[in-house]
């Protein structure tokens, strides 16, 4: 009885810890999970869909609260004030937000929206591609995210940019169950977006595209446990609340940006690591 207690409280605990870095970073939940459990002896098939639906839930929980806090704006009527305007202009962000093209909610919908069905399409092909090749790709795709991030390198805002960014980040994390935030938030970033927009764009964005891989597991493979996915989705929960107020504590953009590029080209070199060696 013990131990199984300290099984359910680990994987709360663990959820919680997971989501918290990620809705306060936009990224980590599946990354850190899903090779956790799995080493701890869950099957990869009952991992996946497990964290898709408990981050899908603490998605859309989180994206409320960073809209709370104004880390974002998803209203539907939302314009950029003067402000904001004449504040990121001095951050370098003058070309994309004098064009209004950056509203938060527009961007959320035009990641989604291409990117639930790449989900789709990859969790229906995951069986069949060689693991060593995607987690290569998948490391030195994020590496490369980082090293753009640590640079001085910004570019100006393009909607094929974020569809691209949508559909490639879609794509790993049906295969994987992870590899979808590091790559939206550092592309977004990339793209001329804000820092705390990119967080709760990307918070936002995962979680419609993380039900559509969860429906197609389960309409194709089914779920051969439930007990998993409801200790994940309780600590998801739970991280979902906390995390944004961290996120609205970072006071300086430039600081957050670096610390974000440290944290994925340090994550992208540690999976190719545990790939080759």
């Amino acid at each position: 009885m013990e131990f199984i207690l300290f099984i359910i409280l680990g994987l709360i605990i663990g959820a919680l810890i997971c989501e918290l870095i990620d809705s306060s970073l936009g990224m980590l939940y599946g990354t850190i999970l899903s090779p956790v459990l799995i080493i701890v002896g869950f099957e990869p098939l009952l991992v996946v869909p497990s964290i898709l639906f408990s981050q899908a839930v603490g998605g859309f929980s989180a994206a409320v609260f960073h809209h709370r806090l104004k880390n974002v704006d998803f209203s539907f009527k939302s314009k950029d004030p003067k402000y904001i305007i004449e504040r990121l202009a001095k951050l370098g962000y003058r070309e994309t937000f004098n064009r209004g093209t950056t509203k938060d909610l527009k961007v959320t919908f035009c990641i989604t929206g291409l990117g639930v069905i790449a989900m789709i399409f990859s969790v229906l092909i995951a069986i069949n591609i060689p693991k060593v090749a995607l987690k290569t790709y998948i490391g030195g795709l994020v590496v490369v995210m980082g090293i753009i991030l640590l640079s001085k390198l910004n570019l100006r805002f393009s909607w094929k940019r974020i569809i691209g960014i949508g559909i490639l980040s879609a794509f790993n994390k049906g295969i994987s169950g992870g590899g979808f935030g590091p790559v939206v938030t550092s592309g977004q970033i990339i793209s001329g977006r804000t820092i705390k927009s990119s967080i709760g764009s990307t918070t936002l964005s995962k979680a419609p595209i993380c039900i559509a891989g969860f429906l197609t597991y389960y309409f194709t493979k089914g779920i051969s446990g439930w007990n998993l996915l409801l200790l994940l989705t309780v600590g998801s929960i739970v991280g979902a609340v906390i995390g944004p107020h961290f996120t609205a504590k970072f006071k300086s953009e430039k600081k957050l940006k670096m610390i974000l590029g440290i944290l994925i080209t340090i994550l992208g070199i540690c999976t190719l690591i545990k790939t080759w060696l």
